[in-house]
């Protein structure tokens, strides 16, 4: 088994788009982002998956985990699940710039207490390469790229995608390292995205395009590049991506050793594709018998924008309607979207959820924004690098347990899409109180941190060095309340 492990999969699967939306099917020897048909978005199917039933889901986890141990470059990111993503790729097809295998950091003990003994953590998906989880889906979409340039004899792909921040720098991250056969370009919402998610990009060398409005508007503009012109759009209507983020399903199954009972995952929705892409994994999972049973997923939406959670909130199923909702300002930025694209494929594969675990197996949560900051900042200072998105799914999980959803014993693990770093911003106007008054937030004056001088700059010229020294010694005594050895 080891020596299998270390070998590339000879494993290549029959994939093709499928449509949700009409049931139409297409080959893959193309970019399809919507069905020609009738607009509806794909998924990615291998035809010839159940094949893979041939091993024991025992014989699976023992060769995924032997694989945790491979050297090679191949099989260390994402695509350690191969046969389960995009088995089409050859391993020089695969681009790893050390995506994946992020690690689920249990609750501080502190922290735990403050949640009333719950059991959990963070997975932190901010130690990617860019700082987020859409590293996953870009590794697997530009190994596509790759193995379409090579297989089709392509020359030059523009790739462009819009973004709020965390798509643009993974993709102009991808791009830079794939060579000049791929370039890059990405479109933002004029001044909605923060310095820091901005300098990744320009930093990758990506050509940077601004549009006044939203991501909405951003979208609009890429979906019309993508079907009047020959781009690659890297959004999650890209299936590749979507493909890619499933490896967050499998990571957390793994961490488990592979026993999914009681463990209740909190993912942001957002634009849908990660939800997406997570239930879609675990279905995988079960489906070859890796995983007995599935955990029980809760998508979070802030009240500036839950079109999924007011779908969901409408109990009887046949009086549900979809509509997309304006938004309103956000300090979950990737998660300020009125429409998501992927609204289709939560639905796809909610039911298919609800059909193996019932009801309970996928439910949506409505947060605050006031209680998305307050509970980023909470994490952070128990030692978590959580972003505006994890602290949304922490202020889910505090709101499933006044809902009385989850369990003290049940384990929550809990997605931070990206860095805190990346948020710094709105760290800084919660602490200076600066927040406008769109966003709703007002923070807790307790809450605020600031760096405290500890002697005069004058001083430093007034006394000699050793007196200096003393004084600033001394003051810092004082500041921190020292006791003498």
């Amino acid at each position: 088994m080891h020596h299998q492990a270390t070998e590339f999969p000879t494993y290549r699967g029959a994939m093709e788009y499928f449509c949700l939306g009409c049931g139409a099917r297409f080959p893959i020897n193309e970019l399809h982002y919507t069905c020609p048909e009738c607009g509806g978005v794909f998924l990615l199917k291998d035809t010839t998956f159940d094949s893979l039933k041939e091993r024991s889901g025992q014989e699976w986890r023992d060769l995924l985990d032997a694989r945790a141990m491979a050297k090679s470059p191949a099989l260390r990111g994402i695509f350690r699940y191969y046969e389960l993503m995009a088995p089409v790729a050859d391993q020089e097809d695969i681009v790893y710039l050390g995506e994946g295998q992020t690690p689920i950091v249990s609750f501080s003990p502190t922290m735990k207490d403050e949640l009333n003994g719950q059991t959990g953590g963070f997975k932190n998906d901010g130690q990617n390469p860019s700082a987020s989880f859409k590293d996953r889906g870009m590794a697997c979409a530009f190994s596509f790229l790759n193995y379409l340039c090579r297989t089709q004899d392509i020359d030059e792909i523009l790739a462009v995608c819009a973004s709020t921040g965390d798509t643009s720098a993974a993709a102009a991250l991808y791009a830079s390292y794939t060579g000049s056969r791929i370039k890059s370009a990405v479109i933002l919402p004029q001044g909605k995205v923060t310095p820091q998610q901005l300098a990744q990009p320009l930093g990758s060398g990506a050509q940077v395009l601004e549009v006044p409005g939203v991501f909405d508007d951003c979208m609009k503009v890429v979906e019309y590049l993508a079907d009047n012109y020959r781009v690659a759009l890297l959004n999650s209507k890209n299936a590749w991506r979507i493909l890619g983020q499933e490896s967050y399903a499998f990571e957390v199954a793994q961490w488990y050793d592979w026993d999914m009972d009681g463990k209740c995952v909190f993912v942001p929705i957002g634009n849908a594709g990660n939800v997406t892409a997570i239930m879609a994994g675990f279905l995988k999972l079960h489906r070859l018998g890796i995983i007995s049973g599935l955990p029980r997923i809760f998508g979070v939406q802030s009240h500036h924008a839950d079109p999924v959670y007011r779908y969901y909130s409408v109990e009887d199923a046949t009086e549900r309607h979809y509509e997309p909702v304006k938004v309103q300002a956000s300090v979950a930025q990737a998660a300020m979207i009125g429409n998501p694209v992927s609204f289709p494929r939560v639905k796809h594969f909610a039911e298919r959820f609800e059909a193996i675990g019932g009801k309970r197996a996928f439910q949506v949560i409505q947060v605050t924004e006031q209680e998305i900051m307050d509970s980023m900042l909470q994490a952070n200072r128990n030692g978590h690098i959580a972003c505006t998105q994890g602290g949304e799914c922490l202020a889910g999980l505090k709101r499933a347990r006044q809902l009385g959803l989850i369990d003290t014993e049940e384990t929550a693990i809990l997605d931070a899409t990206a860095h805190m770093l990346k948020f710094i911003g709105f760290q800084d106007m919660y602490f200076s109180n600066t927040f406008p008054e769109e966003y709703g937030v007002s923070p807790e004056t307790a809450m605020a941190n600031a760096p405290r001088l500890a002697i005069d700059a004058s001083e430093k010229t007034a006394l000699s060095e050793k007196e200096y020294t003393a004084k600033a010694a001394a003051n810092v005594v004082s500041m921190l309340g020292l006791k003498a050895k």
